[in-house]
């Protein structure tokens, strides 16, 4: 067998012969790994952690400083003469400047510092509380936000199904009526059939390539917003898989939707706790070592001292009830809603079950319809080969199937819609 002629041509023609597939689970993965929100509620979950890193060095280590500093206070004299301006003096009874007793004509310094907070322990925990609230809020956002994107992601998949499929019906119907022109034009050599009656059926031919190239159009809108919902670029001609979803009919009893208003609530409580923190007793501990002088003379004055300081809030004007006032009306609105969205659920769920059961219906009769359409257009493809029926007749069938099966694809694809609805309201 020689395969050089083979070779050759893929050679010259490298694409593939049939488009290369997509199936939903790839639209799935790149939207999710593309999305820009659950990008950034990662990159703000790492910062979350970072923070309480930060915030538990602060309350679990010293801190040290270096503090300088130099002041000159010069004067004018006028002890036993006219002014006399001194630097520095410490026995001038009569001049104009600083107090010496404030100032002893300067002040000098240069210490080391280390300030140590004590009792922080309930500050670590209430803080790491926030933050362990703050990381759980950033991932219930991004399941959301993934649960968002596969039930858009679904939707749109299935508008591209729905082109796919109603290009292909009009060409499945352009190559019948390809095929019963080419019997019928033997028939018109026969003098069984006119020319006219050949020529209406060469329109339906044009008039289904024509419904054909325009679902294919739309199909090629519809992959568009697919790839650009997912954050695809890519303008290769990929067909997708069929999908048919499947009802999610498990009991869910703590719906993610209400997981928010919980977490919600939450940070509401660790907000309150933390600004609680302010009247609980601040006690200190500091020393420090170096110069410490006034007198420019003497810069022998080295040393070192150590002490403590306390405080605590006796009184701020009442802030402390209203804010707590204010997180009562918060907690409040959030349970309110979360009653709301728990409501809305199960009557989204309800209605778009009562729609599923309405559309298996319809199914099951535009189906039995078509069944019986198919026996009609066996018989009329006899009839018309044998001249016993009008082309017009034959065209008005062809019509009606056409619609009837239009028809039944909207009922499908809604049905999957319909699941999809269904799936995203039950998490």
């Amino acid at each position: 067998m020689n395969f050089l002629p083979a070779i050759l041509l893929g050679l010259l023609f490298p694409a593939p012969i049939f488009a290369q597939q997509h199936n939903l689970d790839f639209y799935l993965e790149q939207a999710k790994a593309n999305s820009a929100f659950i990008h950034q509620n990662r990159n703000e979950k790492q910062l979350v952690q970072l923070d309480m890193e930060q915030i538990r060095k602060i309350y679990s280590n010293p801190e040290v400083t270096v503090e300088a500093s130099v002041l000159f206070a010069p004067i004018i004299s006028r002890d036993g003469g006219p002014g006399k301006f001194q630097l520095v003096t410490k026995d001038a009874s009569d001049y104009v400047g600083y107090d010496l007793a404030a100032t002893d004509g300067g002040q000098y310094s240069g210490v080391v510092s280390v300030n140590q907070g004590i009792f922080n322990g309930r500050k670590i925990d209430t803080y790491s509380s926030r933050a362990e609230i703050q990381q759980q809020i950033h991932d219930n956002t991004i399941q959301l936000t993934e649960h968002e994107l596969e039930n858009a992601v679904r939707h749109q998949y299935l508008l591209c199904l729905k082109s796919k499929r109603e290009a292909n019906n009009n060409l499945e119907l352009a190559q019948e009526v390809e095929r019963e022109i080419a019997i019928l034009k033997e028939l018109v050599r026969s003098a069984i059939y006119k020319q006219s009656d050949l020529q209406l059926l060469e329109i339906n031919r044009q008039n289904y390539e024509q419904g054909y190239e325009t679902f294919q159009a739309e199909y090629r809108d519809n992959i568009y917003n697919l790839n650009l919902l997912c954050g695809i670029n890519e303008n290769a001609d990929w067909e997708i898989d069929p999908v048919e979803f499947s009802l999610n009919r498990e009991k869910v009893t703590n719906s993610q939707f209400l997981a928010s208003f919980y977490l919600d609530s939450l940070a509401i409580i660790a907000d309150r706790n933390i600004s609680e923190l302010k009247y609980q007793p601040q006690v200190n501990l500091f020393a420090n070592a170096g110069m410490n002088a006034v007198y420019a003379p003497a810069f022998k004055r080295f040393g070192f001292s150590t002490g403590a300081t306390f405080s605590l809030t006796l009184f701020d004007g009442h802030q402390r009830k209203t804010e707590f006032e204010k997180s009562q009306i918060n907690l409040e609105n959030i349970q309110f809603s979360k009653m709301q969205t728990l409501t809305q659920n199960e009557i989204q769920k309800s209605f778009t079950l009562d729609k599923l059961h309405s559309l298996d219906k319809r199914i099951s009769l535009s189906e039995n319809q078509l069944e019986q359409y198919k026996q009609l257009m066996n018989l009329y493809k006899i009839q018309l080969e044998q001249g016993n029926i009008s082309v017009m007749e034959y065209s008005y069938l062809l019509k009606d199937i056409s619609e009837k099966k239009q028809e039944r694809l909207l009922f499908e694809i809604e049905k999957q819609m319909v699941i999809n609805a269904y799936n995203y309201w039950n998490y």
